[in-house]
């Protein structure tokens, strides 16, 4: 017989069901409840609420668990690529070595976006926010791709706008980060792999060859896949939300970018850089800014260590510590704030304060540090975190739609004004 909670309410008890994922998770159904009682619940920020079942992120934060479509995020970070992670999130399965290269040659057909789209880059405001930039510029990709627009798209037409927006995307990028620096924009070459190809047009010039090295190539890879889905979060949520209106690929994205932009959200690795900036500016006294975060009468706290889901530790932030260690050993950078960062992390992972309340180093504790040795700007960060974001959204967003899920429509409990009569202004 099939697990049910009781809800009494007065005199009446409601049965609702248990429902029990493949990782034992278990929720009430409270989808007829309104229909049954005429009540609603209430959880302000959805904080206990599935708005879904999904087949694609598993993610336990006591445990400090992170898997893609059932792989371990530890393996799927030492073993696999970008690209192969997007294939598994979007289409459910590791591909073979044919559907893979199929994959990346449709994927490198559709690099190159329409030469109008430049216009857009001319029309922004020198020193506009990247995020800003990439949220307009995927909106109108719907524009210029107006079949995307189209009710009723089949499987094989929704494919070819997955394809082209993973492929758009990167060159989008590359070019909000040169337009930043007033270079002119790299067009991609179909000769290099997704990251490659990312890199050469991000860092490349038109006047000389650029090397790039494979221990940035690799890091740059992991962070991407360690960024690529972490189940239901606000953009994700976002962007599922705006899909169940029939909005197309383009815009529902678009939103999650937006929402991604939100500093309580995507923001956090530039807020590691300011706080990092900030202790420099001070001085570089990391022993007086530890003594800070650990006073509780002191509002400063230290940006980057512990995490809101994970109460262990971020399984993140184990895998891209050696990338970073890598690249700052290989690069040889003389960086100031990234030393201030090294001092911060020794402290961090031996100090009894904060070893016993789990405040670890996170993901984007050591994105951030990654990013900074690499030359980008503090602003482009979440564009980059957008970048490796993509493939989940686009899974989350192709579920939702052949799961034919209604359109979202959350309640409310109304605490405003009763009934008033209206007044003529004279009268007010």
């Amino acid at each position: 017989m099939s697990e049910t909670a009781q809800l009494k309410i007065g005199d009446k008890t409601y049965d609702l069901p248990v429902i029990e994922g493949s990782e034992n998770e278990k929720a009430i159904d409270i989808s007829k409840l309104r229909d049954l009682s005429g009540y609603i619940t209430l959880d302000v920020g959805y904080k206990n609420t599935g708005a879904t079942k999904s087949a694609i992120t598993f993610l336990d934060g006591e445990l400090g668990i992170l898997k893609y479509r059932g792989y371990p995020i530890e393996q799927i970070a030492e073993k696999s690529t970008f690209i192969e992670v997007a294939y598994l999130l979007i289409y459910g399965e590791l591909p073979t070595a044919s559907q893979l290269n199929e994959f990346q040659t449709l994927i490198s057909r559709h690099t190159l976006v329409h030469e109008d789209m430049k216009k857009f880059f001319d029309g922004f405001p020198s020193g506009s926010h990247p995020m800003g930039q990439l949220s307009s510029l995927i909106g109108a990709l719907a524009a210029f791709n107006p079949a995307s627009l189209k009710p009723g798209l089949n499987a094989d037409e929704i494919n070819l706008e997955i394809i082209k927006l993973i492929a758009k995307m990167s060159t989008i990028v590359s070019w909000i980060y040169k337009k930043s620096l007033g270079h002119p924009f790299i067009y991609p070459q179909n000769k290099y792999d997704y990251v490659t190809n990312f890199l050469h047009m991000t860092f490349g010039q038109r006047t000389e060859e650029v090397e790039l090295k494979p221990v940035v190539i690799n890091a740059m890879n992991k962070l991407l896949i360690l960024h690529a889905d972490h189940e239901q979060n606000c953009s994700a949520s976002t962007v599922r939300i705006v899909g169940s209106s029939d909005a197309n690929l383009y815009a529902s994205i678009s939103a999650g970018i937006s929402a991604l932009w939100g500093p309580l959200h995507g923001g956090a690795n530039q807020a590691v850089i300011e706080m990092l900036e900030k202790i420099k500016e001070d001085g570089g006294d990391t022993d007086k800014w530890i003594k800070k975060a650990k006073d509780k009468n002191d509002p400063f706290r230290l940006m980057g260590f512990g995490h809101r889901v994970y109460k262990n530790f971020d399984p993140r932030a184990k895998i891209i510590k050696k990338a970073c260690d890598d690249i700052l050993e290989e690069m040889g950078i003389d960086d100031e704030v990234l030393d201030i960062a090294k001092r911060l992390e020794e402290v961090a992972l031996k100090d009894p304060y904060f070893v016993e309340r789990k405040l670890y180093p996170n993901v984007d504790f050591y994105s951030g540090i990654i990013y900074r040795a690499l030359g980008f700007p503090t602003e482009m960060f979440t564009v980059l975190f957008a970048l490796g974001r993509l493939p989940g959204w686009i899974a989350q967003w192709k579920e939702m739609k052949e799961n034919k899920e209604p359109i979202g429509r959350p309640r409310q409990v109304y605490v405003g004004a009763t009934t008033r009569d209206y007044k003529d202004i004279k009268d007010r």
